[in-house]
């Protein structure tokens, strides 16, 4: 027993001595970081911005992301579906979105109400309705992406209120994060599940 671990002891040494001098010679005891591998890792390491506007940048994506996946999943029928018959149809909500969207970024961007995008009745089906959604994120995407550390107290007139840049961009964010609960619930009452929970 005593010659057996004795032996494996050795071994042991020998192997830990290997790689050792492998490491000590700049052989990695590991297998060699292929060309794709090395850009791979480098992308991962690669600065996240920061800052309030970044932040800000952030949170409509995700929200954004959601909110465009949810109205496509949700099929065509199930646009006039709501829960109870004192409720916003899941088209009422879609188009609330889109509404308050091209209000608050319209502004934002310093357009006349009167040029921005028109939004369909919630009678209207679904690619009308995605359409103009599709609309007021091309109206907000414009006014995250001018979004500065250095403007972000801009005033701007927001119907009958003055806000800054970054009131109003975060303002939108949390108006997007209800109205998406609102389509995830719809959603589960339809069996389906949102996108934000989708594995």
């Amino acid at each position: 027993m005593q010659v057996i671990c004795a032996v494996a002891l050795a071994a042991g040494l020998m192997t830990t001595g290997t790689a050792m001098a492998q490491a000590h010679a700049g052989t990695p005891p590991t297998a060699p970081v292929t060309n794709n591998q090395a850009g791979n890792q480098a992308a991962s390491q690669a600065p996240v911005p920061t800052g309030p506007a970044a932040e800000v940048q952030r949170g409509y994506a995700g929200v954004k992301a959601n909110i465009l996946k949810a109205a496509t999943e949700m099929p065509d029928d199930a646009y006039t579906y709501k829960p109870e018959p004192d409720i916003r149809t899941f088209a009422r909500v879609v188009n609330h979105v889109s509404e308050v969207q091209l209000r608050i970024c319209g502004s934002v961007n310093h357009k006349d109400p009167a040029d921005l995008f028109k939004v369909p009745a919630e009678t209207a089906d679904k690619v009308a309705i995605v359409e103009a959604l599709k609309a007021s994120f091309t109206e907000c995407d414009k006014a995250y992406a001018t979004a500065t550390d250095t403007n972000l107290t801009e005033m701007f007139t927001l119907g009958k209120a003055t806000r800054s840049r970054i009131g109003a961009l975060w303002g939108n964010v949390s108006h997007d994060n209800e109205q998406y609960a609102t389509l995830a619930l719809y959603m589960r009452l339809k069996g389906l599940v949102p996108p934000s929970s989708e594995k």
